[in-house]
């Protein structure tokens, strides 16, 4: 196993309080937070790759992008999916959508747009080794 490009992963979620601008500071809305749709994308990243890594070596995230394109209100149903679209040495890139699940995708609004598309932006993530990367986070310091 290895990382190439083409690895995919999605993650699900269901929109619930804590997830709202509100309790993430945000905003004053009772709908998905941009932190908290970042942070699934995230996690779809991580999904797409975990797999693949050889033991000892991680990711973390260097660099996002995001367009938050449409409100979800508490109790929406969410599926995230990453791509990784480029590996450059440790770097690795991903392309990430965001849509309401539960609907078809691919529905065109009146705008002729997707209206399902939550959504959608890159994430970097690099390769590290696990151990000297919390070393070098702990800064030499032990609690």
């Amino acid at each position: 196993m290895g990382v190439a490009a083409g690895l995919r992963a999605s993650v699900s979620a269901v929109v619930a309080d804590a997830d709202t601008a509100i309790q993430a500071g945000s905003g004053d809305v009772p709908v998905l937070a941009t932190p908290r749709l970042l942070a699934l994308a995230e996690a779809a990243t991580v999904a797409a790759i975990s797999p693949h890594l050889p033991q000892g070596v991680t990711s973390v995230g260097t660099s996002a992008s995001l367009e938050h394109r449409r409100a979800s209100p508490i109790g929406a149903e969410l599926v995230v999916e990453a791509e990784l679209t480029e590996i450059d040495g440790r770097r690795l890139v991903f392309s990430f959508i965001a849509r309401e699940s539960g609907h078809q995708t691919g529905v065109p609004d009146d705008d002729g747009g997707d209206d399902r598309v939550v959504g959608a932006g890159t994430v970097e993530r690099v390769l590290v080794d696990r151990q000297a990367f919390l070393a070098r986070a702990a800064g030499g310091h032990r609690p």
